[in-house]
C-alpha cells in the first residue's frame, strides 16, 4: 500500500477569529510534489440528543447565517480551550434549552468536515432531563426550544428543516434504537 500521508513544508495564518483560525499549507504529496491546503483549525464542538419522558427530541430552530435560513438542530456548542466535552455538554444543554439531566452517555464523536477543517463534535445522550428554568443563551444567540418526535424528525430531515449533520446523525440514531425496542 502507498503511503498517503502530506508533509508539511511551510505553514501560513491568514485568520484568527473567535470560532476559526485559517491557515494555508505547503504540502509535499505522497507522489513527492507539491499542493496547498486550506485549513480550518476549530477548538471542537459538543452535541445532546436529548429525549423527554414522552420520547420526544430536544431540538432547537436557529438561524444560520452561512446557510441565510433556519434550520433545526439538537443543541450543541463549541467547547471552551482545555474544556472538557462532558462539562461543556451539560453546559450547552442548559443554555439552549434550560434543561440539565441527571445522567449524559457518550455516543461518540465525528470530524464535520475533513477535508478542509479540524473540528471534531462530540455526541453526547441523555434521557433524563431535569427542567432548571429558562434559556441561558450567549448575548448574540436566539433559539426556539422544540420537542419533536422521531417521525417528525423524519420529516423535518426530508424537508431539509433538519439540515446538518449531527442532528441527522442524531435522527438516525434514534430511529435504529427504535428499530432495536430500545
Amino acid at each position: 500500500m502507498e503511503n498517503l500521508t502530506e508533509k508539511t513544508i511551510s505553514k501560513k495564518q491568514i485568520y484568527s477569529g473567535k470560532i476559526i483560525d485559517l491557515f494555508v499549507e505547503e504540502v509535499e504529496l505522497p507522489n513527492k510534489k507539491t499542493g496547498k491546503r486550506e485549513i480550518v483549525k476549530h477548538p471542537g464542538a459538543v452535541a445532546v440528543l436529548a429525549v423527554t419522558e414522552e420520547g420526544k427530541i430536544l431540538m432547537v430552530e436557529q438561524y444560520r447565517k452561512p446557510l441565510e435560513k433556519t434550520i433545526i438542530e439538537i443543541p450543541a456548542g463549541k467547547l471552551e480551550s482545555g474544556e472538557n466535552p462532558l462539562e461543556c455538554a451539560k453546559r450547552e444543554l442548559l443554555e439552549e434549552t434550560g434543561y440539565s439531566c441527571k445522567k449524559l452517555e457518550p455516543i461518540g464523536s465525528f470530524y464535520t468536515s475533513p477535508g478542509f477543517a479540524d473540528e471534531l463534535i462530540h455526541l453526547f445522550f441523555t434521557d433524563s432531563l431535569v427542567k432548571q428554568g429558562g434559556q441561558m443563551t450567549d448575548e448574540d444567540e436566539f433559539l426556539n426550544v422544540m420537542e419533536v418526535s422521531v417521525d417528525e424528525a423524519r420529516q423535518m430531515v426530508s424537508d431539509e428543516r433538519i439540515h446538518d449533520a449531527k442532528t441527522a446523525y442524531s435522527v438516525l440514531y434514534m430511529e435504529l434504537a427504535r428499530a432495536a425496542g430500545k
